[in-house]
């Protein structure tokens, strides 16, 4: 699951570089697929039953699924771009947040990079404890933890992360919050995608028109984060960052380890 990782990993860093004010999210659809099929894989997203885009790009209110399209980019917009590849029938799935500059409302933009700060680490902080797991409900534990003690935001619980491997939804759930049910063993051969789904205000979600996006019923800012991580017989690896997870996992005291 190496190989789809990291050219999963390759088309959301092209996306990160090009996003700015005046582009569409269209436009960043199209570079995401550029980048996969001349890698030598298939945007997996494509493959889900009734969607045609290689991203999904949501803005400000919209938690996830939103759809490409001629919307312009705007400065001090908060941007969600989720993203995948599939190698060689295996899987990647990944997403990042962002906020684009904006200097006539730098109170708005700090909000906003505060909600993506702290969404980002929670994530990390799930990882980290993935990686010291006997069982997969401590990750939500530790994403919640995280993000309490970061102030009053609003985790999603509609949505949730998920099992990855030949294809990209599997079993088990992996929840972003506590929950009582122990959860599957973590042992080797597990690969999962953590993506935390945090708010500024409410978590209740709403569809949208087009029946792909989500959004905060409050219009409250969303941030969304993921990675795909691995577990092995000598650790864990995050199949879907180039360096494994090590930056992200450094200061939490753990140390990823490549796949044999």
């Amino acid at each position: 699951m190496v190989a789809p990782g990291l050219l999963t990993a390759r088309a959301l860093s092209a996306v990160r570089d090009a996003i700015r004010p005046g582009i569409t999210t269209l436009e960043l659809d199209a570079i995401a697929e550029t980048v996969i099929r001349s890698g030598g894989g298939i945007p997996n997203f494509q493959l889900e039953d009734g969607y045609v885009h290689t991203i999904c790009a949501s803005v400000n209110d919209a938690v996830v699924h939103g759809i490409p399209s001629s919307r312009v980019l705007q400065a001090g917009d908060i941007v969600s771009i989720d993203c995948g590849a599939q190698v060689a029938g295996w899987n990647g799935d990944a997403a990042f947040s962002i906020v684009i500059p904006d200097e006539s409302n730098p109170t708005r933009v700090a909000e906003r990079q505060e909600l993506a700060d702290v969404t980002e680490l929670s994530l990390w902080h799930g990882i980290a404890a993935l990686a010291r797991a006997r069982r997969l409900n401590v990750v939500g534990a530790a994403i919640e933890e995280l993000i309490a003690s970061r102030g009053n935001y609003g985790i999603i619980e509609d949505y949730v992360g998920h099992g990855i491997g030949r294809s990209m939804h599997e079993e088990p759930p992996v929840f972003n919050f506590r929950v009582r049910e122990r959860g599957p063993e973590v042992k080797p051969g597990l690969a999962v995608a953590i993506e935390p789904m945090v708010t500024l205000g409410g978590i209740e979600t709403t569809v949208g028109s087009d029946n792909w996006t989500i959004s905060t019923i409050d219009g409250s800012d969303a941030a969304h984060f993921e990675h795909t991580v691995a577990v092995h017989d000598r650790g864990i690896w995050v199949t879907t960052a180039a360096d494994g997870g090590a930056d992200g996992l450094r200061a939490l005291g753990i140390l990823p380890v490549p796949i044999p």
